[in-house]
């Protein structure tokens, strides 16, 4: 007899549909066999699902199990498939009636006691579901929050296999998992961290401001103990909420790599990736053996910040590159490539040289000329190029440490920065995605025109800076979230003049 499910392989983020076929001779002693280019994980699928159907109360058929995984020239792995393929041998030996079990798809790991385990990958599962036209989803209840965030669909989560197979027979009614999305979003707009902790630096969160505003990359530069981390951390707190469209693709990163917290059904805080700078090239832009997602994809839409720059290896710093300039990241395998999205605002922080005192008045600093040049060469000129604001950090003077009153907060400069992003989408129309920071060449022409004491001084920093035609671009980005942060349609001179101050590494330190 021959039972037929709706299942899902994943392919780096998103979900392939895949047919879960068992076929129960009625004769024959061969043991079981899985086909279908499964891996090891779904290979040793067959013993857990023996003894979870053992000890559910079900019988293991005492004929010839053909497991078969469709379509076959996809690679299946991990244990998302385990509840499918015990649910196929139940209807396939007799043993239940699966009445609706076509309009569903199914997948989840099972216990060796028939419990289910929660799965990678739901949000995806959630959506191939609902494009495929089908009534819902059977997952872990572990899962059912992260899936129910798609409408339109019917998320059924299942704690047992006696659940799913009573479900499916039609004996025993579950409700769909509902959540209120508005209050996920709520809540997730709490942040702990504010700017009016951080005492002076008026220049950086002016700088952090315009970042923010215009999705721009930042290079903090100081001495240790200026504040270069405390003011990157609340970075994000100025920084829009998170769109529907934007929280549901970051989702899909952090569900298909399994990093979704517990209970947590959505992304609906930007995320902040923070690595070690002895992190892997694989670790920081993704890879392995079976391409998952690095770093950068998991801080898509967010900010992934570097500490200590330039204690990353050149090399893993050079990998950078191609999701800075596509928001993208290709992983290339000899059976095929899988792209991984990674549109991110790149924080980053150093010391101004090995012992780290060169700017700072209070210390002499200890590094001869030739050890400075070394530690700054450590980040290459094209990396530099693809960095829009280049900011020195001092320190705090005593007086505004030991101030009683508070900076700007947090509500004040997201206001600042909002108005700036929505001059921005009615700009760019019907790509409201586009932010200043990615323009390309036929739009920086159209919105970046300069009068005559812009076109000079422009001019003349090229000339004298010996910038790039990357960096020309990039101070005429900036120049118009400047312009735009002010409430100008038209770029000046002292946006042009203030777009250029932040090159501080062209200008060497």
């Amino acid at each position: 007899m021959l039972s037929r499910l709706q299942s899902i392989a994943l392919a780096g983020i998103d979900a392939i549909a895949c047919e879960v076929e068992v076929d129960v001779a009625s004769r024959g002693l061969t043991g079981p066999v899985i086909v279908g280019l499964p891996d090891t994980a779904v290979k040793e699928s067959l013993e857990r699902v023996r003894s979870a159907l053992g000890n559910s109360g079900y019988n293991w058929p005492k004929y010839k199990t053909v497991v078969n995984l469709a379509p076959a020239d996809v690679k299946k792995e991990g244990p998302a498939f385990d509840l499918p393929i015990a649910l196929g041998v139940i209807f396939a030996d007799g043993q239940g009636t699966p009445e609706t079990a076509g309009e569903y798809l199914i997948a989840g790991e099972l216990a060796l006691d028939g419990r289910v385990r929660p799965i990678k990958g739901a949000l995806s599962m959630a959506m191939l579901a609902k494009q495929r036209g089908l009534t819902g989803l059977i997952l872990p209840r572990d899962n059912a929050p992260e899936a129910a965030v798609v409408q339109d669909i019917e998320v059924i989560g299942i704690g047992t296999l006696a659940e799913a197979v009573g479900f499916l027979a039609g004996q025993l009614p579950l409700e769909p998992t509902v959540i209120d999305l508005d209050t996920v979003f709520q809540e997730a707009s709490r942040y702990e961290e504010d700017f009016s902790d951080v005492r002076g630096q008026e220049a950086v969160k002016r700088a952090l401001i315009i970042a923010a505003a215009g999705g721009h990359n930042i290079l903090l530069i100081g001495p240790p103990g200026t504040g270069k981390t405390m003011l990157s951390k609340r970075l994000p707190t100025i920084l829009p909420p998170l769109s529907m469209a934007e929280s549901l693709e970051t989702t899909r990163i952090y569900s298909a790599a399994g990093k979704l917290n517990h209970g947590q059904p959505l992304m609906a805080r930007r995320p902040v990736r923070q690595p070690h700078h002895s992190a892997s090239a694989p670790a920081l832009v993704g890879g392995g053996t079976v391409p998952q997602a690095g770093e950068v994809s998991l801080a898509h839409h967010g900010i992934l910040f570097l500490d200590e720059f330039p204690e990353f290896a050149r090399t893993i710093l050079e990998t950078l590159r191609q999701p800075l300039e596509e928001g993208v990241v290709t992983i290339a395998r000899a059976h095929s490539s899988i792209c991984f999205p990674a549109r991110f605002m790149l924080v980053a922080a150093m010391n101004p040289c090995p012992c780290g005192y060169f700017t700072d008045p209070r210390k002499p600093c200890k590094c001869s000329p030739t050890q400075i040049d070394k530690y700054l060469s450590r980040i290459s000129g094209p990396l530099i190029d693809r960095i829009d604001i280049h900011i020195e950090v001092p320190p705090v003077p005593y007086r505004e440490l030991r101030a009683t009153r508070d900076g700007s907060d947090s509500a004040t400069l997201r206001d600042q920065v909002l108005k700036a992003r929505q001059v921005q989408h009615e700009r760019f129309g019907r790509d409201s995605t586009t932010l200043n920071a990615r323009m390309s060449s036929k739009q920086l022409r159209k919105h970046c025109r300069l009068d005559e004491a812009g076109e000079q001084m422009l001019k003349q920093a090229l000339t004298e800076l010996g910038l790039s035609a990357r960096a020309h671009d990039k101070i005429l980005r900036v120049a118009r979230t400047i312009a735009d942060l002010a409430g100008e349609p038209d770029l000046r001179a002292e946006h042009v003049s203030e777009a250029i101050m932040y090159r501080r590494l062209d200008r060497q330190l």
